[in-house]
């Protein structure tokens, strides 16, 4: 896979690019990160990628013609041509919330951008003619979408062939199903008086995989009672 990250300030992902999964994946060869500053890029003589607001209001608008002066440098195509031929995915707080079911899109395709927005917002033309994806975190504010932008491809890069050792981890861990992951425990049996449940200590598979089961759903009913009205539903 190829991603593509267009950013503001390109430091903020010098450490999560280059250690933990994201690195497993970028030395297995899983993975090729070309990080874009959009300064460089700018057109602008002074390198300049944002500007006040039209109408007035408080901070910076990140400008589309250097948006699209960037796609367009790097990709060899008109800007708003580039989303038809990968995803771009533009993070913002009113972007629709990241998941693990966008996270197993993402990985299936040979190629992604990732925009970064920062500063009061981006021109409403970016979201109109360049983006072809917007993704949020949740229902939060963070100062750009370097960080945000690290989270997702670390989401995405475990799914890809041979970046996470053991398969089965994938299969069982939290959304893969619709449900939150049952607890999990290890040695010792006893500590504190605080004691792993008996079941998991007996060694009998199939009552194992009940209780593994009866925990999923009571935890996801319990925590994220949207997540289970949402599966009951499907």
């Amino acid at each position: 896979m190829k991603a593509h990250i267009f950013c503001v300030l390109p430091s903020v992902l010098s450490s999560p690019l280059e250690t933990g999964m994201i690195g497993r994946a970028r030395e297995l060869d899983a993975l090729e990160v070309m990080v874009h500053d959009l300064h460089e890029l700018s057109p602008d003589s002074h390198h300049k990628i944002d500007d006040s607001p039209y109408g007035g209001g408080p901070g910076m608008v990140l400008r589309v013609d250097v948006v699209a002066h960037a796609f367009e440098k790097v990709f060899e195509v008109e800007a708003h041509k580039v989303k038809e031929h990968l995803p771009v995915v533009l993070f913002t707080p009113q972007g629709e919330e990241f998941n693990q079911k966008m996270a197993r899109f993402l990985a299936s395709q040979e190629t992604i951008a990732f925009l970064c927005g920062r500063y009061e917002g981006v021109d409403e033309r970016i979201r109109e003619h360049i983006a072809s994806y917007e993704v949020s975190l949740g229902d939060f504010v963070i100062a750009g979408g370097e960080i945000a932008a690290a989270v997702v491809l670390e989401a995405v890069v475990r799914l890809l062939p041979g970046v996470v050792g053991n398969k089965e981890s994938l299969v069982e861990e939290s959304f893969t199903d619709g449900l939150l992951e049952y607890p999990q425990y290890t040695r010792p049996a006893s500590f504190k008086g605080w004691k792993v449940p008996e079941v998991l200590l007996r060694g009998n598979h199939a009552e194992i995989e009940r209780w593994r089961r009866e925990e999923s759903l009571k935890r996801t009913r319990q925590r994220r009672p949207d997540l289970f009205s949402r599966r009951e539903c499907d």
